[in-house]
């Protein structure tokens, strides 16, 4: 089985003193430690316990600078055979922009099975696993905490309010956001450091094709709308809502099939 796990590098703040930036916008994440974000690191770890029991493969995979390969090899030392980093260059992307840019390289791997967390812990929107689903054409269940494959399929229960579970059985290729507490993370070893050190991480450049603006007449963008000057995320939100408008059909739970 194939598996790809999309993570995210995020600044740990909980016992930071953090501080407005000069933007007034956002904060000075110069002095910030990184590390994994929470919830990518129980999907990983889900990853991990589904290769061990089925086989296969797993591809780590982030948006992100340079910088960012650190959880990269942090998900090799854990148990991933491969990770790709997508450097987003002079874009600063948004969740909509992050899910086109990320469907548009997952596209090219192997996958039975793609699993993001349910949400970042800098940001908390919790719509990129969602958008990812539908850009690539699969089904989906959100804020998964109960996983299980069999017979080509996935049972998977989910977190509804309330305290409240529902459980559906999804075909396979299909994409899960994972909720944390679906089990215990396990420790990097010093060996799995070591090892992963030796693996190169693949790096792609942001896929211009995503930017609808240069095939769009002049002063309009990929929607047909007036170009907004100095926004370079405005093309890859039209991918995205070009996306969205086909319609929804429940598949159970907060699980949908999107349909034309």
């Amino acid at each position: 089985m194939d598996i790809v796990v999309c993570v995210k590098n995020v600044p740990f703040t909980q016992e930071a003193d953090l501080v407005v930036d000069v933007t007034g916008r956002d904060i000075r994440k110069d002095n910030l430690v990184y590390t994994i974000n929470e919830w990518d690191n129980y999907a990983l770890e889900e990853a991990v316990r589904i290769k061990e029991e089925k086989g296969g493969t797993i591809t780590a995979v982030t948006l992100g600078p340079e910088d960012d390969e650190e959880v990269l090899r942090r998900c090799l030392a854990m148990g991933a055979d491969a990770a790709v980093r997508i450097d987003p260059g002079d874009l600063r992307p948004d969740a909509f922009v992050t899910a086109a840019l990320l469907a548009a390289v997952v596209k090219t791997l192997p996958r039975d099975l793609v699993l993001t967390g349910v949400q970042a812990d800098d940001l908390n929107h919790g719509i990129v696993g969602g958008l990812l689903a539908e850009h690539l054409g699969l089904p989906h269940a959100a804020v998964v905490n109960s996983l299980r494959i069999e017979n080509g399929t996935a049972l998977v229960t989910v977190e509804l309010e309330g305290g409240q579970e529902e459980s559906a059985r999804v075909p396979l290729p299909a994409l899960f956001t994972i909720q944390t507490g679906i089990n215990e993370p396990r420790y990097v070893s010093i060996m799995g450091i070591r090892k992963a050190a030796r693996i190169e991480i693949q790096v792609i450049p942001a896929p211009s094709r995503l930017l609808k603006n240069d095939a769009a007449p002049s002063g309009r963008d990929g929607c047909g709308r007036e170009k907004n000057a100095g926004s370079a995320n405005s093309s890859a939100i039209c991918a995205t809502e070009d996306a969205l408008s086909r319609r929804p059909v429940c598949l159970g739970g907060r699980g949908f099939v999107f349909q034309q």
